[in-house]
């Protein structure tokens, strides 16, 4: 993206912290030059529970449909009635 300029930024700063959020670098700018750059800040990952993912796969039941193909058949028939 382009330099907005302050007055700009002023007027449209949900819009420009929206964009960042999704990834874009906005570079706010003061008569022409570069002032300040909105970014995104990383989100701390929280790390997966192993065990927990394990113990939940064990409780859901195995389908004989590998491609899992009779199994949206039968879901458009149900929403169908």
């Amino acid at each position: 993206m382009d330099a907005v300029n302050l007055s700009d930024a002023k007027a449209r700063l949900s819009e420009l912290v929206e964009r960042a959020e999704g990834g874009e670098e906005v570079t706010i700018s003061r008569r022409g030059k570069p002032v300040v750059r909105i970014v995104a800040i990383e989100k701390p990952r929280k790390p997966l529970d192993l065990d927990a993912l394990r113990a939940l796969r064990a409780r859901m039941p195995m389908y004989e449909d590998p491609d899992g193909l009779s199994f949206v058949e039968r879901l458009r028939r149900e929403d169908q009635l």
